[in-house]
């Protein structure tokens, strides 16, 4: 007979997180909560006090993308819950299987105008995967269970576990052996499936008679755990591998294979793909960004789509082929019809022109890339970045201006997640809390964030929590006193001088991380931002952060080294 372990609900939660071996948690407490929070005391489980539930959620996404893990954070009820809706939308279309544990009123006087009582459910709903509430406390093992299951498999994603005060604080006499977790559901994705054999076999002999095919790999692959499969594929067969922001690392950007950004910052890819007589895209949406709003895919070129969520079939292209399954299950049949196909067409010569258009690439760029100029080019920046930053260093990159200069720029230096981007939603902000999430999944790695004055502004308040939990990461801050897209984008579509919101105070963001207790350092000079890098790797005990004074100059401020003028018409996104 099981032993009977009498204790709260809120214990119980704690317990099931214990069984499915949840590493670190980032919350901010409530009254609704404290028998959680007293047990993940007494259990000794790595819990962590966040300053802004927003980035509870965007520390846990960092920490999941990097580490593999179900990230967990939580809240209390009202404005807690309600502050998860950006992080979680991220999370959401990002894939990021996340637990995100809510307070809620006590079911006695609920809709009696208690303290932050909101309908929180309504709000949260459509920003995650599902919402699982707890009623009854004897289920707890079994919904948290559930929480983890669907958080983990086909598309992975957020799963709010809603539990009222008066289900966390009530006892309850549990079995001891149904705390116990599927070994599925702690890391993601939980299962995997392929599609139909039929399906696989035209994929073959498509791929295999095409003279020209192209991979196109978004975030999908890493969320499979895909990398090595597109490498071993797209090296077994001279196929070339594209990439959106999320899927850089799809395969090593030194790879000779490696054709670069698609779609609107492409270097080279968007010339491979006109050129195309097949396009493979793997665990990619084809949303705006990747296909230059929707014009980038030319209508006669036939297009095999592989994704786990069958709906985004059909949504912005119309494929040749759907093929329904997870990515590297799929990538690792399919290489072996590939092999088994009679004849394969000979790719060498098109394999060589790749690696020949990337080294042009580079170097009809060069003098960007290492410009003296003062104030400091986003080029030169990212260029020590990629010369400084270790093979096993990730860099993480915050939304919008950030991301898409490291989308661009920033070179993997091996298969995998090395670049962390928040492109699920495009949140300002994500540059501090990712960097929290990343160097806590991966000590001893070199972590470095790129956000701008902007981004840091929004989450300034959580160096504190990377001072308090001993973090070492450096903070890149991209200091051109604007939001700077947005100003660039004003300056692109009504002229220079014509600007309006988008201009912020000049601060010295060393000295403001020095007064919370991190490792700040301001580089002005563009000879000095290699002393400043291996200054910060070099710190070990807190965050550094380099305060890098880039160009003011709205027409230079838009991801593009070769500096060509986008052209808008209104209404466009450039």
């Amino acid at each position: 007979m099981s032993e009977k372990l009498e204790i709260t609900g809120g214990e119980a939660i704690a317990r099931m997180f214990a069984a499915h071996d949840v590493g670190l948690m980032f919350g901010m407490g409530g009254f609704q909560l404290l028998p959680f929070y007293d047990a993940v005391r007494r259990l000794k489980l790595n819990h962590n006090l966040i300053n802004d539930e927003r980035c509870a959620v965007f520390a846990a996404d960092a920490y999941t993308k990097v580490s593999g893990r179900p990230g967990v954070c939580d809240a209390t009820l009202g404005p807690g819950a309600t502050n998860l809706v950006t992080g979680l939308a991220e999370a959401f279309n990002a894939g990021t299987p996340l637990v995100a544990l809510v307070g809620d009123s006590h079911r006695l006087h609920s809709w009696k105008n208690m303290t932050q009582e909101a309908r929180q459910l309504e709000v949260l709903r459509p920003v995650v995967k599902d919402v699982l509430r707890v009623e009854m406390i004897e289920r707890i093992p079994e919904l948290v269970r559930r929480a983890f299951a669907v958080a983990t498999s086909g598309r992975p994603g957020p799963v709010v576990l809603d539990v009222p005060e008066d289900i966390a604080h009530a006892v309850h006499a549990f079995d001891a052996d149904e705390f116990y977790s599927s070994t599925n559901a702690r890391r993601a994705p939980a299962l995997r499936c392929r599609p139909a054999a039929d399906d696989l076999a035209q994929a073959a002999s498509m791929l295999a008679g095409a003279a020209r095919p192209l991979m196109l790999c978004g975030g999908g692959v890493h969320i499979s755990d895909a990398a090595l499969a597109v490498e071993a594929f797209a090296r077994r067969f001279n196929i070339p591998v594209a990439h959106t922001m999320s899927g850089k690392g799809a395969i090593a950007c030194s790879d000779p294979l490696n054709a670069g950004l698609f779609g609107r910052y492409s270097r080279i890819a968007n010339d491979l793909i006109a050129k195309a007589d097949c396009l493979f895209v793997v665990g990619c949406k084809l949303g705006e960004v990747a296909t230059r709003r929707y014009d980038l895919l030319n209508a006669g070129v036939p297009v095999i789509h592989l994704d786990i969520v069958a709906e985004e079939f059909d949504r912005t292209t119309t494929p040749a082929l759907r093929l329904w399954g997870d990515a590297r299950a799929t990538l690792e049949e399919l290489s072996e019809r590939m092999a088994a196909q009679a004849s394969q067409a000979d790719r060498q010569a098109y394999a060589d022109e790749v690696g020949q258009a990337m080294h042009a690439w580079r170097e009809s760029v060069q003098a960007k890339l290492t410009s003296s100029d003062s104030p400091i080019g986003m080029a030169r920046l990212m260029h020590e970045i990629n010369a400084t930053l270790p093979e096993d260093g990730i860099l993480v990159a915050d939304g919008g201006f950030a991301a898409h200069w490291g989308g661009l720029l920033f070179d993997t230096k091996r298969a995998g997640r090395g670049f962390v981007p928040d492109r699920g939603f495009a949140s300002i902000g994500y540059g501090i809390p990712g960097a929290i999430g990343a160097a806590a999944a991966a000590p001893g790695r070199q972590v470095v964030s790129l956000t701008g004055d902007g981004g840091c502004n929004m989450s300034l308040g959580e160096l504190e929590t990377a001072v308090r939990m001993g973090l070492a990461f450096t903070l890149v801050v991209v200091n051109n006193a604007a939001s700077g897209y947005i100003k660039a984008l004003q300056h692109l579509m009504y002229g220079g001088g014509n600007y309006q919101s988008s201009d912020l105070v000049e601060t010295n963001y060393a000295n403001v991380a020095r007064a919370l207790g991190c490792n700040g350092i301001r580089v002005e000079d563009p000879a000095d931002i290699k002393a400043a890098l291996a200054s910060a790797y070099a710190c070990k005990d807190r965050p550094t952060i380099l305060d890098v004074v880039v160009t003011r100059d709205p027409a230079h401020m838009l991801p593009g080294v070769d500096s060509r003028a986008a052209k808008i018409k209104p209404g466009d996104r450039a």
